[in-house]
C-alpha cells in the first residue's frame, strides 16, 4: 500500500475495526521503517494483540537523553473516539515528518508510543450509542480503569485482566516521562490523584500529589490548546470545570486507576483527557472533533520536556541504575529512581530547585539548579551526576516492597500489602536519614 492510499485511508473519518486498524498500522510501519516501529504488547481476553506504534527518529530502541512519551486510547471500548484521533495523529504525524517543523522536532526529541486501543473486546462489542455502557468493560464484564493496583487500597486479592497486566509490564520495559490516557463522555483534562485514603494528601476535597503544580500546569496546556475544553461547560448535561480541568478526586473517587498507577510506580506522570461529550458519536461529528483536539494533542506532546535530565554515574563514570533522585520539598509515594541506563528525568516548572542523589556507597551529593522552561527548546535541562565514592560502608536505600514489584495479581501471595502513603513517606525519609548517618 502507498503512502498516499494510507492517508486517504484515514481521510474518511470513520470507526475502523480491529482488523481494519491491525492492517493500518502494519502497512504504516511497512511503508515507513525509519521512523515507525510495531509491536503488540500483549493480547486482550478474545486474543486481540494490543498494538502500539513507535514513532522517532530511532524507533527501535531508547536513546539516552530523548524521553518516552505515549498516548493510550479506547481504554473503556465504548469510548471510541480517542481510538479514532490516535489513528489521526499517527497519519499527522508520519505524514508531515521532515517538512513539518513543529512535527519534525517532536520527532526528533522524543520517542512517542502510541496505543489506540487497550480494549478490543470492548470496542467490538460497543453500540452506537452516545452515553450507555454497553463494550464499556472487557470481555471478563471488568472495568479495566478500576483494576490496577491503587496506592490508597489494598488490592492484593484482586485478579488484574490480560489488558492490566499487558500494560503493566509494558511499564517495565520503558522509562515513560509523561502520557495520557483518552476517553469519552465529557471535556475535561483530569490529573492525579484519583483516590484518597483521608491522609495527608486530602486537602479541600482534592487529593493533591507532590507534583500539584506539574500536573495543573499540563491539564492547563491540553484544556487552552483545545478550542473548547478551557472553557469549562462544554457538554450540556456536566457540571462546569474550572479552566477546563478537575482533580480525579475531586471529580470523583476511582480507585485502582491508571494514571494514579503511572504516577506512583512507573515514574510517569499521566493525565485522564476526557475529550467528547458523547463516548461514541456520529461520524459526521469526528473531523470537528479531531480539529478541536489536534493541537492540544501537538502541545500536551511537547510538554515532555519541561524540567531536568540526566545520567547518574558512579565514582569511575559508569551509569547506576536505582539511585534515588529527589526534588527537595516533593516527597514521592515511591521516590524517583534511575533506570537501566542511569537516567533520571523529573517534570518541573521553571525555577531554582534543590536535587538530591543517593546511591549505595557513594556520597549523598546536592545540588541546586535553576530550570528553563525546556518545552520551547525540545529539550529539558541537562543534569548528569558524577557520585563520589564514600570511605564508609552503607547499604542501599531500601524502598517499600510495593514501590518496586508493584502487585501483578496473578496470584494472592504475590505481594505485599500496599502501605498509605504517609507509611511510605515515614519509610523512605527514615531510610534516607540512615543512609546519610552512615555516609
Amino acid at each position: 500500500m502507498s503512502l498516499s492510499s494510507l492517508f486517504v485511508f484515514l481521510e474518511k473519518f470513520g470507526y475502523h475495526n480491529s482488523m481494519e486498524m491491525e492492517q493500518y498500522l502494519k502497512d504504516i510501519n511497512r511503508t515507513l521503517p525509519d521512523i515507525t516501529h510495531l509491536h503488540s504488547i500483549g493480547q486482550s481476553v478474545e486474543g486481540r494483540e494490543l498494538w502500539v506504534l513507535i514513532l522517532g527518529q530511532h524507533p527501535r530502541e531508547h536513546r539516552t537523553g530523548i524521553p518516552e512519551f505515549k498516548y493510550v486510547g479506547n481504554m473503556h471500548g465504548n469510548e471510541a473516539v480517542g481510538r479514532v484521533l490516535l489513528l489521526q495523529l499517527i497519519d499527522y504525524l508520519t505524514s508531515r515528518y521532515l517538512s513539518d517543523p513543529l512535527v519534525t522536532r517532536l520527532l526528533n526529541s522524543s520517542r512517542v508510543h502510541i496505543l489506540p486501543s487497550m480494549n478490543p473486546d470492548g470496542f467490538e462489542s460497543s453500540a452506537r450509542e452516545c452515553m450507555y455502557t454497553k463494550g464499556r468493560y472487557n470481555k471478563n464484564g471488568v472495568d479495566l480503569n478500576r483494576n490496577f493496583p491503587d496506592a490508597f487500597e489494598s488490592t492484593t486479592d484482586q485478579k488484574r485482566e490480560k489488558e492490566v497486566r499487558a500494560v503493566m509490564d509494558w511499564l517495565q520495559t520503558e522509562s515513560f516521562v509523561l502520557s495520557a490516557n483518552l476517553h469519552g463522555g465529557a471535556v475535561v483534562a483530569s490529573y492525579p490523584y484519583d483516590n484518597s485514603n483521608r491522609g495527608s494528601e486530602l486537602q479541600g476535597g482534592l487529593s493533591i500529589s507532590p507534583d500539584d503544580d506539574v500536573f495543573v500546569h499540563l491539564a492547563k496546556t491540553y484544556s487552552y490548546s483545545h478550542s473548547e475544553m478551557h472553557s469549562g461547560n462544554s457538554c450540556y448535561d456536566s457540571q462546569d470545570f474550572s479552566h477546563g480541568i478537575t482533580n480525579g478526586y475531586h471529580w470523583y473517587p476511582l480507585p485502582g486507576g491508571m494514571q494514579d498507577y503511572n504516577y506512583v510506580w512507573a515514574q510517569c506522570l499521566e493525565l485522564t483527557l476526557e475529550i467528547s461529550c458523547c463516548k461514541y458519536p456520529p461520524e459526521a461529528q469526528l473531523p470537528g472533533l479531531w480539529a478541536a483536539n489536534k493541537p492540544a494533542l501537538l502541545a500536551y506532546m511537547q510538554q515532555v520536556h519541561l524540567g531536568v535530565k540526566g545520567v547518574v554515574m558512579d565514582s569511575y563514570g559508569k551509569p547506576v541504575q536505582n539511585a534515588v533522585v529527589e526534588v527537595a520539598g516533593r516527597r514521592n509515594v515511591c521516590p524517583f529512581r534511575t533506570d537501566r541506563n542511569g537516567e533520571y528525568y523529573r517534570l518541573l516548572l521553571p525555577g531554582n530547585y534543590t536535587i538530591k542523589v543517593t546511591y549505595p556507597g557513594h556520597k549523598t551529593l546536592t545540588h541546586t539548579i535553576r530550570v528553563p522552561y525546556g518545552p520551547d527548546a525540545f529539550s529539558a535541562l541537562t543534569h548528569n551526576v558524577l557520585l563520589q565514592h564514600s570511605d564508609y560502608s552503607s547499604t542501599a536505600t531500601q524502598l517499600p516492597q510495593s514501590c518496586t514489584t508493584p502487585d501483578l495479581g496473578i496470584q494472592e501471595s504475590d505481594s505485599a500489602t500496599l502501605l498509605p502513603p504517609s507509611v511510605f513517606t515515614a519509610l523512605t525519609l527514615f531510610l534516607l536519614q540512615r543512609l546519610l548517618m552512615l555516609s
